[in-house]
């Protein structure tokens, strides 16, 4: 069945990274994404950004070739890049241009910094971005260096998702007879939105600006992951009184007066401790045999290779394979 982007065109010029997932999105999706490539290069069908796309090899350096490439955008809905600011005006077909060519044209612009700003011009990855942002001083154990979380949070939550959705209002508005427009999409800014709730929560007295020392963020023992006897991890997220009481109650501690104030700061490094040898006490497998499934909050810990073949996401296909390679399925899921 078609997707409900169906009957959208995009058009996608050759990057790495998040502009890639964006179009990956659209193209899930139902949208028709075309990328423009160097000539000689092919789509590597090993890689799940690259899927569900239509190929097609421009030179981008030649007056020829940027005029097919102008030809093409007057023809779709959006245009997604991910140069630094001012390489596609430098090449012929910066933003005024392609308006000029096509006043309904959606464009998505993918960067680090911005299109503007002190650092709009200097090199970066996900690591600066989000360093920047006030997000990877907040990741890592109290005490400890930060921690960064792959290139998850700046590249693809701070910048992919987000340039899809602006992507995807955007054409919603001109099909509400809105007129084209730019999308400046800047994973400092994005990155910076995804923390929104821990600033309400600063706000509001329930979150330090310390790492390691707060709810969500491994601080509280009830929020954590631990090891197991045989080397493996389980996570727990008994936040609530009802899932910690469950917690307790599965781990033979309802009766230890050291986890009766559950959210008591000074408690929190000796519960820590307690629940340590507690998890260590069992496998992993024997952990999942008493609490998977239940109010816990429980997970084991999975390697990308265990995560595919578990039984909940083998239910529910969360993986797939295509050209015999596995990956993540599309997401969400719309029941049309």
């Amino acid at each position: 069945m078609p997707g409900p982007l169906a009957g959208l065109r995009i058009v996608e010029l050759a990057g790495i990274g998040p502009a890639p997932f964006c179009g990956m999105m659209l193209a899930d999706h139902g949208a028709e994404v075309i990328r423009i490539d160097r000539p000689g290069v092919k789509l590597d069908s090993r890689d799940p950004l690259l899927r569900g796309r239509t190929a097609m090899n421009l030179d981008l350096k030649s007056p020829d070739d940027i005029a097919r490439l102008r030809e093409v955008v007057k023809t779709v809905d959006g245009l997604i890049e991910g140069f630094r600011p001012g390489v596609i005006e430098r090449l012929g077909i910066g933003p005024d241009i392609l308006l000029a060519d096509n006043p309904k044209l959606v464009i998505g612009r993918m960067t680090g910094w911005g299109q503007d700003g002190p650092y709009a011009q200097a090199a970066g990855h996900d690591i600066n971005y989000i360093a920047l942002s006030g997000v990877l001083g907040g990741i890592g154990r109290a005490g400890e260096r930060p921690v960064p979380p792959i290139n998850l949070v700046g590249d693809f939550g701070g910048g992919a998702m987000m340039l899809a959705f602006g992507m995807v209002a955007g054409l919603l508005a001109v099909k509400n007879g809105a007129g084209g427009q730019v999308i400046d999409c800047a994973m400092t800014d994005g990155s910076a939105l995804l923390m929104a709730m821990m600033w309400g929560f600063r706000a509001t007295g329930l979150w330090r600006d310390e790492r390691g020392v707060n709810l969500l963020d491994g601080g509280a023992p009830f929020y954590d992951t631990y090891e197991t006897m045989d080397g493996g991890y389980v996570a727990i997220g008994s936040l609530e009184p009802q899932f910690y009481a469950l917690l307790r109650e599965k781990l033979e501690l309802t009766d230890d007066p050291l986890f009766d104030a559950q959210h008591d700061r000074a408690r929190w490094p000796a519960m820590r401790e307690r629940l340590t040898q507690v998890f260590r006490s069992r496998t992993r497998y024997e952990w999942c045999a008493l609490m998977e499934g239940s109010d816990v909050c429980f997970a084991p810990v999975l390697s990308m290779d265990e995560a595919a073949a578990h039984p909940h996401n083998a239910a529910r296909n969360t993986f797939v394979e295509r050209d015999g390679i596995r990956q993540p399925a599309p997401a969400p899921r719309f029941s049309g």
